[in-house]
């Protein structure tokens, strides 16, 4: 069974196939969804390692896929490559550079597709800025129970250290492997 899971969100069956013939053959599963609504339920239910957006979807536009990824902090992780036959499309709506995510201009060629997906992971590692939380009114602190709840925020600390490893150590599979069917 494959170890790497891909999902490519498309419209078109003709971009999904080509991206799967264009992946080194093996350690890859790729899923398939030919809609934003799709698209976004993949992303909940098989947790990809990867994804590939197409811009210009039905029922959900690549777009506001992005915009939900966005506001998901378990997704952000998640290498992604939006993908346009026009760039000036993607452009409209979100300026360049874009330091979150790989372009590609369709169609695309195999180095090509690779490039943008090693871009993709390595832009995926970067810090995200800390959202701020809305002003609210000043209240009284909440008395903290004894050091029980200071261990239990510690274990859930860890537990998050430890997930954030395993994905650094996922993704770093991802490209050697990748760099390793290029050579």
């Amino acid at each position: 069974m494959a170890s790497h899971k891909i999902l490519v969100i498309d419209d078109s069956r003709v971009i999904r196939a080509r991206v799967r013939d264009m992946l080194p053959k093996g350690n890859f599963e790729v899923i398939e969804a030919k809609d934003g609504i799709e698209g976004i339920d993949a992303i909940r239910a098989q947790k990809p390692n990867l994804i590939m957006l197409d811009f210009l979807l039905p029922r959900m536009s690549g777009y506001e896929v992005y915009q939900e990824i966005q506001t998901q902090p378990e997704f952000q992780s998640i290498p992604l490559v939006m993908m346009s036959g026009r760039r000036e499309e993607l452009t409209e709506k979100i300026q360049e550079p874009f330091e979150f995510f790989e372009f590609i201009e369709k169609p695309f060629e195999q180095k090509e597709l690779i490039g943008a997906i090693k871009g993709a992971m390595a832009k995926a590692r970067k810090a995200r800025p800390q959202q701020a939380a809305p002003a609210a009114a000043p209240t009284a602190l909440p008395t903290v129970d004894s050091s029980a709840e200071i261990t239990a925020l510690q274990k859930q600390i860890d537990t998050l250290t430890q997930d954030i490893a395993a994905l650094k150590a996922q993704n770093n599979k991802i490209l050697a492997f990748i760099k390793r069917k290029l050579a």
